[in-house]
């Protein structure tokens, strides 16, 4: 990675059988940066095929040279959220072969989604 010289790898095992690759994708607007499980997640959606369909995710890994195995951030854990139900296992690792085993709710409890969304909406047309 040009800026953080931080690299980190991410898979998704879709439903099917598919794996779909992400890496964090670094830009000088750090802001701008993509980690690699959105990357992995946004590729997923892309390659799924059929509009408006989302893909189902069987399993997430996540790798990066540290010294444990390494853990989405926020913005991945929302997502993650937002895409897969919360059961959906999650393997961290890092290159030495440390490996921590969780899932998509344990990373995320409580994850804000669409259901909260849908309250407002009905609120809003009480008015």
């Amino acid at each position: 990675m040009p800026y953080s010289g931080f690299a980190v790898g991410a898979a998704l095992r879709l439903a099917d059988g598919r794996i779909i690759q992400g890496a964090n994708i670094e830009n000088a607007s750090y802001g701008l940066t993509n980690c690699a499980e959105r990357t992995a997640m946004f590729t997923a959606l892309v390659a799924n095929g059929e509009a408006g369909e989302r893909p189902r995710i069987a399993e997430i890994a996540v790798v990066a040279d540290a010294p444990e195995p390494v853990s989405p951030c926020g913005a991945c854990r929302q997502v993650l959220a937002e895409f897969c139900p919360p059961e959906t296992p999650v393997v961290l690792a890092n290159l030495q072969g440390d490996v921590l085993r969780t899932t998509v709710g344990s990373l995320l409890p409580g994850a804000f989604g669409a259901k909260q969304m849908v309250y407002t909406r009905m609120k809003e047309a009480d008015v």
